[in-house]
């Protein structure tokens, strides 16, 4: 059988470069205790490894929450956070290792700077997700938060203020683009920002293409992970034989047989040692 691995598979450069950050991370020269906000990305080897290096994992809730001299150091991670966190660190002399990716950056700015001019934010994205949560933060809270078809249906805005539109950087090219025509139908002077970062754009691009014309997908990643499901949603949609793992061990002998050409894609929370893991077991299936 033919293993085909998607060429964008595995960690985005903002996962990569967040986990680079706190991989060198000198702990004898940090203030501690040293937690981190969540989860620095939605995988279970991922998690582990940071906690392996004395850095645990702490809520908002608990942070927010926490008394002075509690925290040393707080790791922000690449899906960002609102200024709240950073406000509350600088009164309580707690250090900040921001991971932030920069194209997550660069959506909460705009938020910042449209919100400061008044603007009505239409955010396409996943209502309680990490990025989405710190970027409406950014917004003042001000976002309209948009996730579904029904959501779009009862978007209504009775004053003058100029609609702007963002969108969550993992989020689907499909529903963005549906979702802007439907908002300018509605709005026609409305000011839509794509926001998307390319990476994701040009994984979701490639499994669309690519799932019909193997025999068999196997996605891998959280179910955690917003573009790791939407991978498996795009795949699923061309291709009924697609699976969603975590790992190796998930992996069944059965899904392969009469299996000619399999397509291993992976999202952008998975580690490259898993993902090499998922084709050394699939080459002894």
């Amino acid at each position: 059988m033919k293993i085909h691995l998607s060429q964008f598979a595995g960690f985005c450069d903002g996962v990569r470069r967040a986990y680079e950050i706190i991989s060198t991370l000198d702990i004898s020269k940090a203030k501690k205790p040293i937690y981190i906000l969540g989860s620095l990305a939605h995988n279970a080897d991922v998690v582990k490894k940071i906690e392996e290096k004395g850095i645990a994992k702490i809520s908002l809730e608990d942070f927010l929450q926490s008394k002075e001299g509690e925290i040393g150091t707080i790791i922000v991670t690449a899906h960002g956070s609102g200024p709240e966190i950073f406000e509350m660190a600088k009164e309580k002399g707690i250090e900040v290792i921001d991971t932030t990716c920069p194209k997550v950056i660069k959506v909460q700015r705009l938020a910042k700077v449209f919100s400061a001019r008044n603007c009505s934010i239409i955010l396409i994205g996943d209502k309680g997700h990490k990025e989405v949560e710190g970027i409406n933060s950014w917004g003042k809270g001000k976002s309209r938060i948009v996730s579904t078809q029904k959501d779009l249906e009862n978007l209504d805005f009775s004053n003058d203020k100029k609609i702007v539109v963002l969108s969550q950087t993992t989020q689907s090219e499909e529903f963005f683009e549906k979702a802007g025509n439907f908002i300018k139908n509605k709005f026609p002077d409305t000011q839509i920002i794509s926001t998307i970062c390319y990476t994701t754009y040009d994984r979701q691009g490639e499994i669309s293409k690519l799932a019909e014309k193997n025999d068999i997908v196997i996605v891998i990643g959280s179910k955690e992970s917003a573009n790791s499901t939407r991978l498996f949603e795009i795949a699923k949609e061309k291709n009924p034989k697609t699976y969603f793992i975590e790992n190796s061990s998930q992996l069944e002998k059965e899904w392969f047989f009469g299996m000619e050409k399999a397509l291993v894609t992976a999202g952008a929370s998975t580690p490259s040692w898993v993902i090499e893991e998922v084709i050394k077991e699939i080459e002894r299936l």
